[in-house]
């Protein structure tokens, strides 16, 4: 099979990158009883691939891993062949609402396979039908972001028909699969950015406002957008100074899940200031508010992502696409991201 392959040595003329990556010829293992193998038609970028290359990933990067966690492709060997399947991105975590009940492991990290091949083997458990209204590009960018919004907007913030949220970061993958999740669901949206243009993109799908993280007067703003209102979850992928001020706007009782700290690539702190200091106070304490760590979902919570997205038809944002998995797109791909330019995912048809 053709591969992506993790090596150690960095990508040339990339800035800030510890590891680099292979384009290879490698054999593919028969699958067992109980597996499938798939050829793939499209896989997906995360900011988790940025992270691995540059060093930043808290888990142990470990060079010879096939890199990627997301896909779509065809079963060529196991139940159902010629079916198109959709793949859960991590493996050890059946059902437990709590938490992993084995290791957890994300695809794209030794030793789970990643998706950046032409053919993979998975466990049949794994394998959802994809959607019948999605393209390749959007089926390939569903998985992780996908799952990773879905826990955690509905399980772990326990999001309802009705109530007000805040997304924080829109453009980002997780961020926009929250948003139309929650649109879906009759759930009121205000989002926050550091663009315009993203506010604004986000409204056309469905947000009530937005807000401007950098803006010092960003909280008095989404009061007066908010009209009264109070905010029953917050969705964030970003952790930082936010938290400091989330008290002047959130219901009691409410609910803010984590999901990623992209204010702190070293994973080490999540604080109230760009100095530091501690996130969660006793204003927070007084205003019964959780603070919920939420990583990606289960492979039950994934089926029930799968048929929400089918139920509603809902169409992922596909900001840019290449062909062929090759060295030259994979590099582009992430150029592309690490530039920040996205609004969506980025995908590789082939």
């Amino acid at each position: 099979m053709v591969a992506v392959i993790l090596t150690d040595k960095p990508r040339p003329n990339a800035k800030g990158t510890q590891y680099g990556f292979d384009v290879v010829d490698k054999p593919v293992t028969p699958p067992k009883a109980n597996e499938a193998l798939v050829e793939m038609h499209g896989v997906a970028f995360n900011h988790r691939d940025v992270w691995i290359l540059q060093g930043f990933y808290p888990l142990p990067i470990i060079p010879g891993s096939v890199l990627g966690s997301d896909g779509v492709g065809v079963v060529k060997q196991g139940k159902n062949v010629g079916q198109r399947v959709l793949i859960c991105p991590g493996i050890g975590w059946d059902k437990d609402p709590r938490g992993p009940e084995e290791d957890y492991y994300i695809l794209g990290l030794l030793p789970a396979t990643g998706t950046f091949a032409n053919e993979i083997v998975v466990e049949e458990a794994d394998l959802a039908p994809c959607p019948e209204h999605l393209s390749t590009a959007e089926a390939a960018a569903l998985p992780l972001s996908g799952l990773t919004a879905f826990r955690a907007l509905f399980d772990k913030g326990e999001a309802k028909k009705g109530d007000n949220v805040l997304i924080t970061g829109i453009g980002g993958g997780v961020a926009v699969y929250a948003l139309q999740f929650a649109v879906a669901a009759g759930i009121n949206v205000w989002v926050t950015s550091s663009s315009v243009e993203k506010i604004e993109a986000a409204k056309k799908m469905g947000a009530k406002g937005g807000i401007n993280y950098k803006d010092a007067n960003c909280m008095e703003d989404l009061k007066k957008q908010l009209n009264g209102g109070k905010i029953q979850t917050v969705v964030d992928g970003a952790g930082g100074p936010i938290y400091a001020r989330l008290p002047e706007v959130l219901a009691s009782g409410a609910r803010m899940v984590n999901y990623g700290q992209t204010s702190d690539k070293s994973g080490n702190s999540m604080t109230t200031t760009d100095k530091g200091g501690i996130m969660f106070t006793m204003v927070h304490v007084f205003g019964n508010y959780d603070l919920r760590g939420s990583t990606m979902g289960s492979r039950r919570e994934f089926h029930e992502m799968v048929a929400f997205v089918n139920q509603h038809k809902i169409k992922p944002l596909v900001s840019k696409v290449w062909k062929g998995l090759t060295e030259e797109s994979v590099d582009a791909a992430l150029d592309y991201m690490t530039n920040g330019h996205q609004q969506g995912k980025l995908v590789i048809e082939y």
